[in-house]
């Protein structure tokens, strides 16, 4: 008998230990993967894309409201962003020159401006708390965004293939304290994020994001007078938690792409 639940015992510690290790695996195909794909995004001096956003926020009544927006978004490093963004949410211009923040909700004719560190790394972790803005594609501009992406990561492990609009992709899904997210990977040649989904498991109701990437540019003109805000005649500087208050009172519109540089 005594045996028996000894022998009882080991099988549970056992079996306790492989769901143990089967709960933190980390796949290391796809980390590889993973890493391909943060090489080609950090070698780029400058890079621009176009994004589709669906997000889930919580109405007053606490029910999730989707939200669809759609941005274009110009990164050069080390110290200027350019992104547009319209749809259901916030619908904004903003501009970081290297040296401030501004952004413009120009159907409201009003805009924010404050100073900004001088790095695209030492302003993204500051931005959401002191202006209120979140740029959900955030970790793809930081200058080493695998070091971002794998910051206590629990689990990693490759899906397959598949596609995202016709272009192979490798499907990986990852986990960390949170967050599950998934993320689409081009298997060709050069490897960019065309899909990410993620679920924040530490909020209430699980909300959810889903973005899909397009019109990808690693070698984009971009001209420095573009990252720069010029006041339009008739714009009105307030804080930044109002403009933003004003860019979600905005029409529904889409972000016009500007053109291919």
């Amino acid at each position: 008998m005594k045996k028996t639940l000894l022998l009882t015992l080991a099988s549970l510690l056992l079996i306790g230990s492989l769901r143990a290790e089967k709960s933190s695996a980390i796949d290391p195909t796809a980390l590889s993967l993973l890493k391909r794909m943060c090489t080609t995004l950090s070698a780029a001096k400058a890079f621009s894309f176009r994004s589709t956003s669906i997000l889930e926020a919580p109405s007053p009544t606490g029910q999730l409201i989707t939200l669809v927006s759609e941005g274009q978004t110009e990164v050069q490093r080390p110290n200027k962003i350019r992104a547009t963004y319209g749809g259901d949410a916030h619908a904004f211009d903003f501009f970081y020159d290297g040296g401030s923040i501004t952004v413009a909700a120009p159907h409201a004719r009003v805009f924010s401006t404050t100073k900004a560190p001088d790095t695209i790394d030492e302003m993204l972790p500051g931005i959401r708390r002191e202006t209120g803005i979140h740029f959900h594609a955030a970790p793809l501009f930081f200058s080493d965004p695998y070091a971002y992406l794998t910051r206590n990561l629990q689990n990693a492990v490759v899906i397959g293939r598949t596609f995202v609009n016709g272009i192979p992709c490798d499907h990986l899904a990852l986990r960390a304290p949170g967050v599950d997210w998934e993320i689409w990977i081009s298997s060709g040649r050069v490897a960019l994020p065309y899909r990410l989904a993620a679920t924040f498991t530490d909020r209430p109701n699980f909300p959810r994001k889903f973005i899909e990437f397009s019109h990808w540019n690693l070698h984009p003109w971009l001209h420095q007078s573009l990252f720069s805000f010029n006041q339009p005649k008739g714009f009105q500087e307030i804080p930044f938690k109002s403009v933003l208050k004003d860019a979600r009172q905005e029409p529904t519109q889409c972000a016009t792409p500007r053109a291919s540089r």
